[in-house]
């Protein structure tokens, strides 16, 4: 019994680190979608420039998940987490001081490496530590800290911009940050690995494929500043997305002949699995849009004092933080696949929600749309994160969290490109969104969140095929018998 109540003990202290630390990257995150207007202002860039101070971190983050996946399975998820952990917090104090927007760009460069470290081995930590019958519940509890983080950055970020300078999001993290690598020194096993043993396990690497992997992720989210030019440039953008699309794919079919590939083939070939990881980064996709625009709409075209505009976004947190617990208790309980299916709907019906949003600050039609887009990204996420990760061995759990960590991370980042994207591609000659721009502004606005809507449906099918697929499972195995 004390050996069980110690073994509990320790889990709950991975947990808490685990958790703290995606409280941190969420809180970074929120606070950063909130300060691009007014980074935009400081240093005096277009809106549509200033997206990139999101989307360089998400990009950066997304080529190196897989890769810092794999590592954690063959060296120690442990390693990879806490050493993401001090280069979060380097880059965070390299951002908060940038003279210049091409610091700022390096400096998220270097917390997004970090971000990805942390995020490529964070679930597989929790297969490792977790039975499948727990696991549900241990990854809602790290999803709430998530909430709470997303939470916390539009309020906490809001009240530092309009009170002080936007480099405090930044500079707020190194504090907390040492205080959380303390306590994961202290909880997480770190195994003694000589430098030899690292450069032998990672020197057969197929880093061929990583290196074409980066090449087609760069030239396919560059396409994205070509459409914000406008009709001028649509086909040096559509030629680089379609080359950059073309050779990021090729890499994983480059990968999966390699002799030492990156992605274990047990995981590539998982169809399962694969369902899993596509519908999520649809879902992520969708909800990055809203998490995007809504500042421009409330600060840059309604004149929102960025401490309001960010009580108004946490709504949507709020929710998620409120309704996590209860899907992460019945996704232990009840039909996972189905709650998926509840979840991508809801997601839907809140897109169509923000298709509607008023000219003027009308908040009985603001409000229910990120009410709703919080409820069904909560029931949608703890499910669909438990199937993807109870649908793989336990020695592969490293690289199935990071490829699910690069799902999410990668339809965040087409999400924030295709939206900046889509919608300035709307408003030719816009450098900069205020109230001047008029009607214009909120039919693009109402057309990117249109095409959202019919992104959602989409992914609505995939879970919906998928629950249906295991409704007949159970048939076929009854008409065996």
């Amino acid at each position: 019994m004390a050996d069980n109540a110690t073994s509990r003990g320790k889990n709950y202290s991975i947990i808490a680190v685990l958790g703290m630390f995606s409280f941190l990257t969420a809180l970074s995150g929120s606070s950063t979608n909130l300060a691009i207007p007014k980074i935009a202002i400081d240093m005096d860039i277009s809106s549509s420039m200033a997206t990139w101070i999101v989307q360089i971190g998400l990009i950066t983050t997304a080529i190196l998940l897989v890769m810092f996946g794999h590592i954690g399975d063959i060296l120690s998820k442990n390693v990879v987490f806490l050493a993401g952990g001090i280069g979060f917090l380097i880059g965070s104090a390299i951002t908060g001081f940038a003279p210049n927007f091409p610091i700022i760009l390096f400096g998220r460069v270097i917390q997004a490496i970090g971000s990805a470290m942390i995020m490529a081995n964070s679930m597989g930590i929790v297969t490792q530590y977790f039975p499948d019958k727990r696991r549900a519940e241990a990854l809602a509890v790290i999803s709430m800290f998530i909430s709470v983080g997303s939470i916390s950055g539009p309020g906490i970020g809001g009240l530092i911009i309009s009170a002080s300078s936007w480099r405090w999001i930044y500079w707020i993290n190194v504090p907390l940050g040492i205080v959380i690598l303390w306590l994961g020194f202290k909880f997480l096993p770190i195994p003694k690995e000589s430098w030899a043993h690292v450069r032998q396990v990672t020197q057969g690497a197929n880093w061929t494929g990583q290196n074409l992997f980066t090449l087609g992720i760069i030239i396919f989210f560059l396409s994205g500043s070509f459409f914000q030019a406008g009709r001028s440039k649509l086909l040096t953008g559509i030629i680089f997305f379609a080359v950059g699309g073309v050779i990021a794919l090729y890499a994983f079919i480059q990968d999966d002949k390699a002799n030492l590939p990156w992605i274990a083939p047990e995981v590539i070939h998982n169809r399962g699995f694969i369902t899993s990881i596509t519908a999520l980064a649809l879902v992520m996709l969708v909800n990055s849009v809203s998490n995007i625009l809504l500042p421009f709409y409330f600060q840059s075209y309604n004149g929102m004092s960025a401490f309001y505009s960010g009580l108004i976004i946490m709504l949507q947190s709020v929710t998620m933080l409120c309704t996590t617990p209860f899907a992460g208790y019945l996704a232990d309980r009840i039909n996972r696949e189905l709650m998926t299916v509840v979840g991508l709907l809801i997601l839907m019906i809140s897109q169509v929600g923000y298709a509607f949003f008023p000219n003027n600050l009308d908040m009985w039609k603001i409000i229910p749309p990120i009410i709703l887009n919080g409820i069904g990204m909560a029931i949608f996420l703890s499910p669909n994160n438990a199937l993807t990760m109870g649908l793989v061995d336990k020695s592969l759990s490293g690289i199935a969290g990071s490829l699910n960590s690069f799902a999410r991370t990668l339809g965040m980042t087409i999400g924030i490109s295709f939206g900046s994207s889509l919608l300035f591609f709307q408003l030719p000659g816009v450098k900069r969104v205020t109230a001047s721009v008029g009607l214009p502004f909120i039919h693009a606005f109402a057309n990117v969140f249109w095409t959202a809507t019919v992104i959602s449906a989409v992914a609505l099918v995939i879970v919906l095929v998928r629950y249906l697929g295991s409704r007949r499972k159970p048939a076929a195995a009854k008409e065996s018998a």
